[in-house]
């Protein structure tokens, strides 16, 4: 198979950067996160490019980003929570080693924190993470191979759960 070993995706606050980090320090390959890779290229924080150039520019911005990298990365990819939304990611992502990392609202609230520079949460966090995650949730089942749940684990101990739940873990 080309392309990455692993593909992360799941909401803020899941803990995919952390976890991809440990996946790919385990597997001795490279990590990405497609957010980076959209900072690079527009210059400027995620927020900024929200603001300032609309969602619908950072959505497009995110497809090209995660179509180059599921072209050309070798490792352990994390996909920003909302690149599920456009159907042709989705389509990309059959054949690749997905991982939900599911994680509940408590958990995302206390690693995500209310005041970061979460665009799309930054009006009532609570309710919009709620929203977001009834709208995403499908979408992220769709693509994955496997659902990790990160509620009581450490990132270690998800980190060896997607190891395990993809088969990549030896014995």
């Amino acid at each position: 198979m080309t392309g990455p070993r692993v593909v992360l995706v799941g909401p803020p606050g899941a803990g995919k950067s952390t976890v991809g980090r440990l996946v790919a320090e385990h597997l001795g390959v490279p990590f990405r996160d497609t957010d980076d890779d959209i900072v690079a290229t527009a210059g400027k924080p995620i927020a900024d490019v929200f603001v300032q150039d609309g969602e619908p520019h950072f959505r497009e911005l995110e497809r090209a980003a995660v179509a180059a990298a599921l072209a050309e990365h070798p490792g352990v990819l994390a996909l920003g929570g909302g690149a599920v939304l456009a159907e042709p990611t989705r389509a990309l992502l059959k054949g690749h080693r997905v991982a939900y990392l599911e994680v509940a609202l408590a958990d995302a609230v206390k690693r995500v924190g209310l005041d970061a520079p979460r665009p799309l949460l930054a009006v009532n966090p609570r309710q919009q993470w709620r929203e977001l995650m009834e709208r995403r949730r499908p979408l992220y089942l769709e693509v994955a191979a496997a659902v990790v749940s990160t509620e009581g684990r450490t990132p270690e101990q998800v980190a060896d759960a997607v190891l395990e739940s993809l088969e990549l873990k030896e014995a």
